[in-house]
């Protein structure tokens, strides 16, 4: 509080000069202030900036005008007091005594009483964005009318109100569980149904208004006693996005929460039923599922549980790869434990063989399925599995034409580590591949050619087993003209299969007979195959370049038409 005002000897020192006291109380600013008409803030800045000139008027002229060298004379001793006297109350007393004497502190007290500047007054004036801050979104909360202020602040309350009588109930609940004694019953701490009834609706409360006030997101993760320690990490869009993406809600909410979770590095049963309930909503999530492998491997869950568990999501998600990679880390953590244990080893190999058929029945070409299943084989060493060649001819049978049972098959077949050489290519020739498995691929080809002769699969089969085992063309020259009738007959020619006459081309350029190759390829271009005549053109000239570049044999030149 100012010093009373008393008619005492006048100080021998003073901080200005000599003025009468009298006339100190009166500036120009308060001449300027009271010229000047004033108006009813509409917003809160604006009130918070009429409040902020009325109580230091000095500092505002100062801002005003640029400095404290265009302020008058009197108005300049009225701003050093004015600074004087805040800068002292920040201190202790013991502190203000000895920087300003009584004399020179009831000199200031006598200029600033003759203003409105107070001693407890705003010491920053307020500008837009900072001091108040923004709302959820983004608006300055500066810029709101008084009345919506007002309207904020009891909003504001009511939420404190409810966060009060939350965290009083969670306590209770604790001291529940502990079997703590009620301080004036003496009798156990029991939360009663009411009570919990009484929390999911204030819960519900709280949501609203957090999500009105803030925008915090809001859900059944932010309303449950089990996440109330999570403090959620929100998606933020880049400032300006030109199409920010609208996530539900739910969703939103649950990948906020994840968020924080992994930013700690928690590996909890909790954390493994958040994984659940965001790929229920989206299961092409990579991240969710590569932070769901790891909560497993840290709390050393059941695999088989989990598979079991994957199993019916893959089955809901046919086409999804995230689901197939995660197998595959499971797989690898799993197999550790059952490789020395050939009964659980083939126990576990069966189970996967009997899902992937099941799988297999809704979409037989599904390529994320064959992939592991490859893998599986090396994985588990199935090679010798009798059971896994025999479901594979049971697909084909089922559809000769399924290419990736085929190819599943050569893999099978040609990279058993017993009969196949390291490094050696899928179209390579291995010397280590026994003669009785080439000849039983071939008529094994053959008979299923027979099924549908058009179908490109088994003769592309056969092919590559003849060269996986070294051997010519030529061998099977006499089953391949089985389905070429005549060539070159305009009336009696029969082709059975296109296919077959485009190995028979091959088999005569092996043996060298160009033209009878030639000819093939001519009839494919001409008759059998017009819709990719180019190709079998640019084979014709592929074929003559060839017997150029070899030794010269007599007969004439073919033209390509």
């Amino acid at each position: 509080m100012p010093p009373k005002s008393k008619a005492a000897t006048k100080p021998s020192k003073s901080l200005f000069p000599p003025t009468n006291p009298t006339t100190t109380t009166t500036t120009s600013i308060q001449t300027t202030s009271s010229s000047e008409p004033s108006t009813e803030p509409t917003t809160v800045l604006e009130r918070s900036q009429q409040r902020y000139e009325k109580t230091r008027p000095f500092e505002a002229a100062r801002q005003k005008q640029g400095g404290s060298s265009k302020l008058s004379k009197e108005d300049q001793k009225g701003w050093i007091c004015d600074q004087l006297l805040h800068l002292t109350n920040r201190l202790p007393q013991a502190s203000r005594s000895r920087l300003l004497g009584p004399k020179a502190s009831k000199e200031i007290w006598w200029t600033i009483n003759g203003t409105n500047s107070i001693d407890r007054g705003l010491t920053k004036k307020p500008k837009p964005h900072s001091t108040w801050g923004t709302d959820r979104n983004g608006h300055d909360v500066g810029s709101y009318t008084i009345e919506r202020f007002d309207e904020r602040i009891k909003k504001r309350t009511a939420l404190t109100a409810l966060l009060v009588s939350s965290r009083v109930f969670r306590e209770n609940v604790e001291r529940e569980k502990r079997g703590d004694l009620d301080a004036r019953s003496g009798c156990p701490v029991i939360v009663t149904e009411r009570e919990i009834d009484d929390e999911r609706v204030r819960r519900s409360k709280m949501a609203a208004l957090k999500k009105e006030l803030y925008g915090e997101i809001t859900g059944k993760l932010a309303g449950s006693v089990e996440w109330e320690d999570v403090v959620p990490i929100p998606h933020e869009e880049p400032e300006g996005a030109l199409a920010a993406i609208a996530y539900p809600a739910d969703y939103a909410e649950a990948m906020s929460y994840l968020r924080a979770v992994m930013a700690t590095k928690e590996y909890s049963h909790r954390c493994l039923r958040l994984t659940q309930h965001i790929i229920a909503m989206n299961p092409a999530h990579y991240t969710v599922w590569l932070y769901r492998a790891a909560c497993i491997f840290a709390l050393k869950l059941s695999i088989p549980d989990e598979i079991e568990w994957l199993n019916e999501v893959a089955l809901a998600n046919l086409k999804n790869y995230q689901i197939w990679h995660h197998r595959h880390l499971l797989v690898e953590h799993y197999y550790p434990t059952i490789a020395s244990d050939p009964e659980a080893l083939a126990q576990f190999a069966k189970q996967e063989r009997d899902f992937l058929i099941a799988i297999l029945s809704e979409d037989t070409k599904n390529y994320h399925v064959w992939s592991y299943r490859s893998w599986l084989v090396g994985k588990l060493g199935m090679w010798e599995d009798q059971e896994e060649l025999k479901s594979i001819e049971a697909l084909i049978d089922e559809d000769v034409r399924n290419n990736s049972a085929w190819s599943h098959r050569f893999f099978l077949v040609f990279s058993n580590p017993e009969y196949s050489t390291p490094g050696k290519g899928a179209t390579e020739a291995d010397p280590k591949c026994p003669q009785h498995i080439v000849d039983r691929e071939v008529q094994y080809a053959q008979q299923k050619t027979y099924l549908a002769p058009q179908n490109q699969s088994p003769w592309n089969y056969m092919r590559g087993v003849l060269v996986k085992g070294g051997q010519k063309l030529a061998s099977v020259h006499a089953f391949v003209e089985e389905f070429v009738v005549k060539l070159g007959d305009e009336t009696g020619e029969e082709i059975r299969s296109t296919h077959a006459l485009d190995l028979l081309a091959e088999i005569y350029a092996e043996k060298g007979e160009t033209e009878k190759a030639d000819l093939c390829l001519r009839r494919l271009a001409d008759k059998w195959d017009k819709i990719r005549a180019g190709y079998w053109n640019w084979r014709r000239q592929c074929l003559q370049s060839e017997k150029k570049a070899g030794p010269e044999q007599p007969g004439e030149e073919v033209t390509v038409a």
